[in-house]
């Protein structure tokens, strides 16, 4: 029976490799990176493979040869563009069945929909002109369903469908949260439900189908689908569920010292939300996770555990950082955040003026 232990290790393995060399080499390895807090990419980069540098970062994207845009479960991802044709095909499995139950829409009306909004979007849109082209859409075809596109998530619709990318609107701070547009991702070739599994295990592995499907946004059966495409290898977990992996996956790995993790990091957004002991406890969990708006603090990473959480607030240059560790967790050393600061410095092109400590009572 593996342990939770056993599961982080695997995992670790996985998500801090060797490094493979270029900003476009190292997301590719890790599969995807949740970055609808643009600077994540950024900040989780240099995490895994030190010394990753602003300049590095945004010239990859700048390049086309890492993407960024809306995705699975409809949150911001940063991928490899080979990645990010899996991630599209997620989505449109996983989403495109909500879009029609939203909208009333068929499956056909749909598909439709999604094919006119990718033409639109040859060049470079406005969110305003993507939602103008939308509703002059569904005001020819399906007019019933303008009320449903104009509140909640509908308001979405023109570029939360996994057929897009995004950029910043003016200059090249991608690590901003500025106004973006959008343009139609050229698929680098077809993708498959399978693909979509395998790229979860590679990135996040070993995983229960709910970590996939909560992953993903697919369906458990999806799940099961893609699953039936693959070899794959099987053990009882801690939680009784039964977890899959590749069978060559990379021999497990611990993880000393500190990392200064993004929010929505991979350690933690790649798995069933209700299920994340491998990394933290659930009353950790509770302090980082604000069920309210759906934000998490970035985590604090010590020996492989999520033991705490930072904050270097602003936009400035030269701004201060504050570090927090959870009472009865190892208290980080001075030596191991002077690392990890040197780390975030060169990642997000800042200087850290002074460095607080603090330990949080949960």
């Amino acid at each position: 029976m593996l342990t939770w232990d056993d599961l982080a290790a695997a995992s670790l393995a996985r998500q801090f490799p060797e490094d493979p060399g270029t900003v476009a080499e190292r997301v590719h390895a890790i599969g995807d990176m949740q970055t609808q807090t643009a600077r994540s990419a950024f900040v989780g980069l240099a995490a895994r493979f030190p010394g990753t540098t602003h300049a590095e970062v945004s010239e990859a994207y700048g390049s086309g040869t890492i993407v960024r845009g809306s995705t699975i479960r409809g949150t911001v991802h940063t991928a490899s563009p080979r990645a990010y044709t899996v991630l599209a095909e997620a989505t449109r499995i996983g989403q495109h069945p909500r879009w029609a139950r939203m909208l009333g829409l068929a499956e056909g009306q749909l598909a439709a929909l999604w094919t006119s909004v990718e033409e639109f979007a040859r060049e470079w849109r406005t969110p305003e002109e993507l939602r103008a082209h939308v509703d002059d859409w569904l005001r020819r075809h399906a007019a019933g369903s303008l009320e449903a596109a104009a509140t909640g998530p509908g308001r979405y619709l023109g570029f939360a469908h996994g057929g897009l990318v995004r950029r910043p609107a003016s200059g090249d701070r991608w690590e901003g949260q500025g106004k973006p547009v959008y343009a139609t991702f050229e698929r680098t070739g077809a993708a498959t439900v399978a693909d979509v599994v395998r790229l979860h295990l590679a990135a996040h592995g070993p995983s229960s189908r709910h970590d996939v499907a909560w992953w993903s946004g697919m369906s458990l059966r999806a799940v099961e689908e893609g699953l039936a495409g693959l070899t794959v290898v099987e053990e009882e977990g801690p939680d009784g569920r039964t977890y899959v992996d590749l069978p060559d996956a990379p021999p497990p790995r611990d993880l000393p010292g500190v990392r200064l993790l993004p929010e929505f990091d991979a350690l933690l957004c790649g798995y069933d939300s209700r299920v994340r002991d491998r990394f933290v406890t659930p009353e950790h969990h509770r302090r980082l996770w604000n069920d309210a708006n759906g934000m998490l603090l970035p985590p604090l990473l010590v020996d492989g555990r999520v033991t705490g959480f930072w904050r270097a607030a602003g936009t400035a240059r030269r701004r201060p950082l504050e570090v927090a560790w959870f009472a009865r967790t190892r208290r980080p050393r001075t030596g191991e955040l002077d690392q990890a600061v040197a780390a975030l410095e060169a990642a997000l092109a800042i200087t850290v003026t002074q460095v607080s400590l603090s330990r949080e009572q949960v």
